[in-house]
């Protein structure tokens, strides 16, 4: 079946592999595939199903349908461009920070539980933070974290990411934001990452465990805000930092993820 579909659409086939079934989709214009009736066949011992479906002219614009403002608390919203602001309202008593995050190929867009808390977090640090020195953001994605830092008056800001495409992503909404960053292309496996007195990473625990456990480290930042990690898994990451020197200065859980906002001791 593979091979037959092959030559029919040599440009590509997506295959699916389930328990007991094997599924081919071919996409193709009008006139660039066969006709392709609805049937069900034999084939062997087991039946072959044949659906076509016409793809509306605007599926490449229709993903905008499932990223709208998110809130954080009244304080932040992070939007994407095609949505008002929603600063527009001149009654509005007091005009929230507005972050514009165009969604394309690199994580973060608000909307996802381990981002908002980890902006709650952010926002609470930064109302206790006079000093509000420089930040790096481990792991940028689409740059939200690092801009927020930002907006809330952190400089400078450093961003760092080992996919291209979240670099490329961070660079481009900072400039849509009409904020300053410095955002690289970054292993954190092969070298340390810029320091800086607040550490911000929405990564997953086993990351945030090994830079924890490791020399990467280097200056000892005096506060971080880690996200990405599951509520199951917080008292291992918990004590990895303790182990470094940190205390929990405040925590969020929503559904089964958490976040974490820890203090060197010795710093604060």
């Amino acid at each position: 079946m593979l091979a037959e579909l092959v030559e029919l659409v040599p440009g590509g086939v997506e295959e699916e592999r389930g328990e007991g079934y094997v599924e081919y989709a071919i996409y193709g214009p009008p006139g660039e595939l066969p006709e392709l009736p609805d049937i069900e066949a034999a084939a062997g011992a087991g039946l072959v199903e044949i659906e076509t479906t016409q793809i509306p002219d605007d599926w490449a614009d229709r993903w905008r349908d499932f990223h709208e403002p998110v809130w954080i608390g009244r304080r932040l919203v992070v939007r994407p461009s095609w949505e008002p602001s929603a600063g527009a309202d001149p009654g509005a008593p007091d005009r929230p920070i507005e972050i514009v995050i165009d969604p394309g190929r690199a994580f973060g867009t608000g909307a996802h539980a381990t981002t908002s808390i980890c902006l709650e977090l952010l926002i609470e640090h930064a109302d206790g933070d006079e000093r509000r020195g420089a930040v790096c953001d481990l792991g940028t994605g689409s740059g939200v974290l690092a801009i927020a830092a930002a907006r809330l008056g952190y400089g400078p800001v450093h961003a760092v990411d080992h996919e291209l495409p979240a670099v490329e992503a961070a660079r481009r909404n900072a400039e849509l934001n009409g904020v300053e960053l410095s955002v690289e292309r970054l292993n954190l496996r092969e070298r340390p990452a810029p320091g800086a007195p607040l550490w911000l990473a929405n990564l997953t625990a086993p990351l945030l465990l090994a830079i924890a456990g490791s020399p990467a480290i280097g200056s000892q930042p005096r506060a971080l805000v880690l996200s990405g990690l599951l509520a199951s898994e917080r008292e291992r990451v918990v004590d990895a930092f303790d182990a470094r020197g940190y205390e929990i200065a405040g925590e969020r859980v929503r559904g089964d993820w958490a976040a974490l906002r820890l203090i060197d001791a010795d710093q604060a």
